[in-house]
């Protein structure tokens, strides 16, 4: 860092009151030593910069920085204020102000200085000796690095050194896989010496921030998710892996073992852009599905990210919604869709006028699924600007009957027509009302004209058609397709195949008839059946367990019970070969039974605890009982098939033949969510 700082770019008594006056301060003396070319032009780079996020850290530190056309070489000015400038850090005011510029395209530098500068910020040592430095010369010298302060520890070897990693967490609904990948890099990091690992989940209820100065302070970055990362940008500049979320729960050690590889040879990804970035303009737009992923990642996994993010939003609107009505018809009986509005008409003291009230909510509730479907699916193409003609074309659906297949073409549409938008090269004067103005007029246009004149009909007469034969299912076809939607729902335990058979049988309560409450019935059914399977098992024949997977089976009698199938997820982890054929069989029984049975569901979610919601619950049970028991059976039988294969092999045998893949995330505990 010798270069990049000297005595003549060190201000101890900076004078400015604001950030932009402290900028100028400290860029006109890399003006002074030939550093910048332009100042006004390095300036209104570094406020564009400033404007994506504030650049203030905890313990009184401002960093701004940018890359400029206008800067000849890397270069570090530092500057000391008596009164504090204002950097937006959550803690108050800056004392000690760090202004970065790196020449336009010099990635490395510029991150490299970043990065070194933040990890010695966090030693209070550093930053307490730049507060007492008495000339210009001693405080340059500390940032150099080329003299410590004479009460500073020795330094520590870089094999002794904490390897510091921050980790994003989610998935489509944002519960199970969410918190068990947090819980599995947490853990694995704990077993690794010399391993910090911090992790934010972004879950369902939302997610709690990593403070910027941890942020800053990690030597790199682990994404483990199937949805887009939420401001994606704090993570800039870091070596990072990038990888679904089932990766965080199987395999974390392998993933902190990579991230310390790329850092080793410092391999730091090109900076991500700014939600919106490049809008319209012609250059490199990064969404939230193109910022993600491995290199050369196909277009078949983008799309599937890119219906995952619908899923995801529209998974709670599903729960709320489908809960209500469910309760309205519980305690109002099924006449309750009858009942005149509860703006105009309501007894207080009438349960009928209650049950009236939480079915129209729920139905209100419902109103949003396809717009919430089709925006989020082209917030996952598109980024924000993808949201207005996504939500339109997802009304539009709603309007003329195409249901759930007309939300998902809505979406790819809205998405597709977005980023062919800004591919357009436009002057510079309009690019600041593209994202505003221009995109979502044009897209909107183009989505309304393709949904009602072109695409819209011909979807919502298959619509129509897929209805008219759920309906008039009966007999053999009725349990084929329980066995299908059984085999659907246990096959990745939570993953793209189980939310596309959920989505097809929620899809169905919009308008529902009987043959789509068999289909709901079904579908809940079989995800149960993992679960409680895996559940039983450890309960029957305990010796086949780890003490881990034990435990683990107590929660997923909740879990299961609850219609949570990711509660198998550690036992299939850790076992795949014979956990995920012993649950799909288990759950084609209980999806065929529940057909056979005719058995109904007006709720999407919530296991037993809505069972006075179900038609023929007796039979009901006995279907999820027989699935249970199938898989219950299979299981126990290969485990132990294999156990009499290597009788040299104790209690731990089944984690030692396949824990290798599994291990941490076999061990994650499962959290109880719904």
């Amino acid at each position: 860092m010798s270069e990049m700082i000297t005595a003549d770019l060190v201000d101890l008594d900076l004078a400015a009151e604001t950030k932009e006056a402290a900028a100028r301060s400290l860029a006109e003396r890399m003006v002074s030593l030939g550093r910048i070319t332009d100042l006004d032009g390095f300036l209104a780079d570094v406020a564009a910069r400033e404007a994506q996020m504030p650049t203030g850290l905890d313990g009184g530190i401002g960093i701004p920085h940018c890359r400029s056309a206008h800067v000849t070489e890397a270069t570090l000015a530092f500057g000391r204020s008596a009164r504090g400038i204002d950097f937006g850090a959550p803690d108050g005011p800056a004392d000690l102000i760090f202004l970065i510029a790196a020449p336009a395209g010099a990635d490395d530098a510029h991150l490299t200085i970043l990065s070194a500068l933040a990890r010695r910020l966090m030693d209070e040592d550093f930053t307490a000796a730049l507060r007492a430095a008495e000339d210009a010369t001693a405080a340059a010298a500390l940032i150099q690095d080329d003299a410590e302060p004479d009460d500073a520890e020795p330094d520590v070897s870089a094999a002794d050194r904490v390897f510091r990693i921050v980790a994003v967490t989610s998935c489509p609904t944002g519960i199970a896989h969410t918190y068990m990948a947090a819980e599995a890099l947490e853990k694995a990091g704990q077993q690794q010496a010399g391993v910090e690992v911090v992790v934010e989940p972004q879950g369902s209820a939302g997610f709690s921030r990593l403070d910027a100065a941890v942020i800053a302070a990690a030597d790199g970055v682990i994404f483990a998710h199937d949805v887009p990362v939420r401001e994606k940008e704090r993570f800039a500049g870091k070596p990072t892996v990038d990888v679904g979320v089932k990766a965080g729960i199987n395999r974390p050690a392998e993933l902190i073992a990579e991230v310390r590889a790329k850092a080793e040879r410092g391999e730091i990804p090109a900076s991500a852009t700014g939600a919106g970035a490049g809008a319209g303009s012609g250059g490199s737009h990064t969404t939230p599905v193109d910022g993600s992923g491995e290199p050369g990642e196909g277009y078949g996994t983008k799309l599937r990210k890119w219906l995952m993010s619908g899923v995801s939003y529209m998974v709670p609107f599903v729960a709320a919604g489908g809960l209500l009505i469910a309760l309205g018809f519980a305690i109002g009986g099924y006449t309750v869709n009858t009942a005149p509005s509860v703006a105009e008409h309501f007894v207080w003291t009438d349960h009928t006028s209650w049950a009236a009230l939480l079915f129209q909510v729920g139905g209100l509730a419902f109103t949003f699924l396809l717009p919430v479907l089709a925006g989020y699916i082209a917030y996952g193409m598109a980024d924000r600007p993808g949201l207005v003609p996504g939500f339109v074309g997802g009304s539009i659906a709603l309007t003329i009957n195409a249901g759930f297949l007309g939300g998902l073409a809505a979406g790819l549409i809205a998405g597709g027509t977005v980023m062919a938008i800004q591919r357009v090269r436009v002057p510079a004067p309009l690019r600041g009302i593209m994202p505003v103005v221009v995109i979502p007029l044009i897209s909107s246009a183009v989505v309304g004209f393709l949904m009602f004149l072109v695409v819209g009909k011909p979807i919502a007469s298959l619509q129509k058609a897929l209805t008219d034969w759920l309906s008039g299912l009966s007999g053999a076809n009725a349990i084929i397709l329980g066995v299908v939607l059984g085999l659907m729902m246990c096959f990745d335990l939570g993953g793209p195949l189980n939310k596309v058979a959920y989505a097809f049988a929620v899809g169905g309560l919009a308008n529902p008839n009987e043959g789509s409450l068999k289909v709901m019935a079904a579908v809940m059914a079989a995800g149960m059946v993992p679960p409680l399977a895996m559940a039983l098992a450890t309960a029957v024949r305990g010796k086949l367990f780890t003490h881990t997977e034990r435990e683990n089976g107590k929660a997923a009698w909740v879990l299961g019970a609850s219609f949570i199938t990711e509660g198998a997820i550690p036992f299939a982890a850790a076992d795949p070969l014979r956990v995920i054929p012993s649950v799909m069989v288990g759950g084609a029984v209980t999806g065929g039974l529940s057909m056979l049975f005719e058995c109904t569901l007006r709720a999407p979610h919530g296991g037993i605890f809505v069972i006075l919601l179900i038609g023929n619950p007796v039979l009901y049970l006995i279907a999820i009982a027989v699935g249970t028991a199938v898989s219950t059976g299979l299981v126990v039988l290969l485990k132990a098939a294999r156990k009499t294969g290597r009788p040299d092999q104790g209690e731990g045998a089944a984690r030692a033949e396949d824990g290798t893949a599994g291990g941490a995330g076999a061990e994650a505990k499962v959290p109880v969510a719904v």
